[in-house]
């Protein structure tokens, strides 16, 4: 089979997944492999099928009533002789009970999420699920960090998806158009943490960035480098999942015409030299889970979709938001 007709299929079966996850619950899985090796952000960590079943989904469900999913953002692509394929939007329910030491709002709430499966078989075989439980944190009240970048920089409690609305690219895309996106993409990875901004001519001037919540979000290249040259600034050695050579590295990254995604189990890797989110520097080698969502417009990247594994980090720098939210009961 073709490498584009195996994208199709991928595609195709992850298509007939979401249609029945839409009401997520615990019997939604015939898209995993029996031996699937799921990861998600932590506190969840290195999961099995049986148990991203169980703890995740039927942990949300219980908490959330009527939970739903809508997926603004999914497509296929390969890197390294694999198939992949990647979704990203909100699950959004009533926050009835309490989810991870969280206390709940009673009110429609809505968590961030982020998918990437490697796909044998039509099957996933390998999946990342990045959550940004900051957000949800944030808009309940309850982020025990004030001094974060995201509290005074354009968090908006809920990220929008593209404005072209056209994110589900469940079509076959024109090859050369995606490989184009994916050297754009990865030669501007590569040109990060540099003294001139050598990144600044790959993106356009009304570009916009859905970071993080505890990062924020920013409309505009100055705006956004306003975050992007003092968080590079926090830290030292900073080495990024597309540099050669590097001691994280992306899982993953591929390009379906004008989307692009990349995905690192780390991907970046940096020492802290000054205090960043509220926690003081100590010298340490930090690791961070981040992927990224992105929208092309013609030849310059337009918008995205930004999450990082802030808990797991906050953690290697000592500080535990779970145990904070749990003292705090």
């Amino acid at each position: 089979m073709s490498n584009a007709a195996q994208i199709s299929a991928a595609k195709a079966a992850f298509r007939a997944y979401l249609g029945t996850a839409r009401h997520p619950a615990a019997t939604n899985l015939g898209f995993f492999a029996g031996d699937a090796r799921v990861n998600v952000v932590h506190p969840f960590n290195e999961m099995t099928r049986e148990g991203f079943a169980e703890t995740f989904l039927g942990g949300l469900g219980t908490s959330f009533k009527h939970l739903t999913r809508t997926d603004y953002i999914a497509f296929g692509g390969t890197y390294e002789g694999h198939t992949w394929v990647t979704s990203t939007g909100y699950y959004s329910g009533h926050f009835d009970r309490p989810w991870l030491g969280l206390r709940p709002t009673g009110t429609l709430a809505h968590l961030r999420f982020g998918e990437i499966h490697r796909v044998e078989g039509n099957e996933a075989v390998e999946s990342y699920i990045y959550l940004d439980i900051p957000e949800l944190m944030i808009a309940a009240g309850q982020w025990p960090i004030s001094d974060s970048p995201g509290r005074e920089r354009g968090f908006t409690g809920y990220l929008p998806g593209p404005i072209t609305q056209d994110g589900l690219q469940w079509h076959d895309n024109d090859p050369q158009r995606s490989a184009s996106s994916y050297e754009m993409v990865t030669a501007m990875l590569r040109s990060l943490a540099t003294e001139d901004e050598a990144w600044r001519p790959y993106w356009h001037a009304d570009m916009l960035w859905y970071g993080p919540a505890a990062f924020g979000s920013f409309a505009g290249i100055d705006n956004f480098a306003g975050f992007q040259v003092p968080f590079e600034q926090a830290f030292s050695e900073w080495v990024g999942g597309a540099a050669p050579g590097s001691r994280t590295r992306h899982f993953t990254r591929f390009a379906d015409g004008d989307y692009v995604c990349s995905g690192g189990w780390p991907s970046l890797n940096a020492v802290q030299a000054k205090p960043f989110l509220g926690q003081p520097s100590e010298g340490k080698r930090l690791y961070m889970r981040v992927c990224d969502w992105w929208r092309r417009e013609g030849d310059l990247l337009a918008e995205n979709w930004v999450f990082v594994d802030i808990p797991h980090v906050l953690l290697q720098m000592g500080f535990d938001v779970f145990a904070t939210l749990e003292e705090a009961a």
